[in-house]
């Protein structure tokens, strides 16, 4: 239990001092602390905005939730298609932690004709039974997700925004576990982001691939097909909501939705509400609906 807790403070700390660890200089430092960046600075379109290859930089949003609750949590999880199955349910409480550490680095500069960067992600989320005594405090789930992603600076206008960039990544995802609740898929994924004002949209429609080598075959009907990732920013205050869908009608009509709100509390150091709806929180849970709502800290929107 100590060693858990070390680690957390651990990740807290970190993150939420990054001048300790890739501060350069002042001009350096304040292009880190601005933690809620447009696609332009995020994606460094532009050579204004270069800052180099092989330079680690934040990705999708890092935050440490203290406590989720879930009307729904999933103690017997069942792949679609595997005979494989636990011995018995799980025993699960119905409040746990979550953090999510993303990071990126381009690897390439102005490829094909000075038209292309060439960056590598990577995403982890955990889901933490902290409170869950009777199991000894076990990570529930870590779902790991690295990706290759090419991006396409553009200068385009569509419908009062503009068009500032469109690419493709290769993403696999998985969970690192055995049979019976191995989750894993791989996608090749489209995207385009748009920005107007204080408003960002990244759309990104995504093609399974590999799907009939693993336990969880239909998870696209489930999970979705793709997603809207829609950002506002009020102030220092952040709001985020990411909506995914099967792309089917009727009883396979499925996906999720999320609800993000960041809010100042001192400094970088923010407050951050998330609520869920809807299949696929985590990777097992792929094919299981439950509604969760988590408070904690982001320390990157």
């Amino acid at each position: 239990m100590f060693k858990k807790i070390t680690f957390v403070f651990s990740f807290i700390i970190f993150f939420s001092n990054p001048f300790n660890i890739f501060a350069q200089g002042p001009k350096e430092q304040n292009w880190i602390g601005k933690n809620s960046k447009n696609l332009s600075e995020l994606w460094e379109l532009g050579d204004e905005y270069h800052r180099g290859t092989f330079l680690i930089t934040t990705y999708k949003p890092i935050y440490l939730t203290v406590a989720k609750y879930s009307t729904n949590p999933n103690e017997f999880p069942v792949a679609e298609n595997s005979t494989k199955v636990l011995d018995a349910p799980l025993s699960l409480n119905a409040v746990e932690a979550k953090f999510q550490v993303s990071l990126k680095t381009k690897i390439f500069h102005n490829m094909l004709d000075s038209h292309m960067d060439l960056w590598m992600g990577y995403s982890q989320t955990a889901y933490w039974q902290i409170y869950n005594t009777e199991r000894s405090r076990p990570f529930r789930e870590l779902n790991y997700q690295p990706e290759i992603i090419a991006n396409f600076p553009v200068k385009f206008k569509f419908l009062g925004f503009d068009l500032k960039m469109v690419g493709a990544a290769i993403i696999h995802e998985s969970n690192g576990q055995s049979d019976p609740i191995s989750r894993s898929w791989n996608r090749i994924a489209f995207h385009a982001g748009f920005e107007r004002n204080n408003w960002q949209i990244m759309l990104k429609p995504w093609i399974r691939i590999g799907s009939k080598i693993d336990d969880n075959e239909n998870i696209s009907d489930y999970i979705g097909r793709g997603e809207a990732n829609i950002t506002y920013d009020l102030g220092r205050q952040r709001f985020r909501a990411i909506a995914r869908h099967s792309l089917n009608y009727g009883a396979k009509s499925r996906g999720s939705i999320q609800l993000n709100w960041s809010f100042p509390i001192f400094e970088n150091f923010n407050g951050h509400l998330q609520l869920f709806d809807g299949y696929g929180e985590t990777l097992i849970d792929y094919n299981h609906r439950q509604t969760t709502i988590g408070i904690g800290v982001s320390l990157i929107n």
